[in-house]
């Protein structure tokens, strides 16, 4: 019996959250609000550089796209598209990287912050 509980814990704590994921799918949900300019899904640059593999990429660094000298100022100074750094752009990406090109005002709901960036994360494969 102890044993039978022992294997029971261990795969569960292999399966996903179920929590998760939701958040996947309410991230790609709220991603619909960029999905006008951005891509997450392919390597195709829209208005706006491919989102797909963004989480851990260094800022302006999509190659075949037309960058601001702000965006690219940044990632020279090392930006790298982690969860915080994410976090903060998605909410006001004019504080994050003063004077890029993005018109969009940011996402004000930090449940849509993460699941937009659980969402990111699950199509940078």
């Amino acid at each position: 019996m102890k044993y039978l509980f022992v294997g029971a814990t261990m795969v569960l704590a292999l399966l996903p959250p179920v929590a998760q994921a939701q958040d996947i799918e309410a991230g790609k949900t709220v991603f619909k609000k960029c999905a006008a300019c951005h891509n997450a899904d392919t390597d195709a640059n829209k208005f706006g550089p491919t989102l797909k593999g963004v989480v851990g990429r260094t800022a302006g660094t999509v190659p075949r796209y037309w960058y601001s000298k702000a965006m690219k100022d940044a990632g020279a100074a090392a930006l790298v598209w982690d969860e915080p750094n994410l976090t903060e752009y998605l909410a006001n990406p004019k504080a994050k990287v003063p004077k890029n090109r993005m018109g969009f005002p940011g996402l004000k709901n930090p449940d849509d912050i993460k699941n937009v960036i659980v969402y990111l994360k699950s199509v940078s494969g």
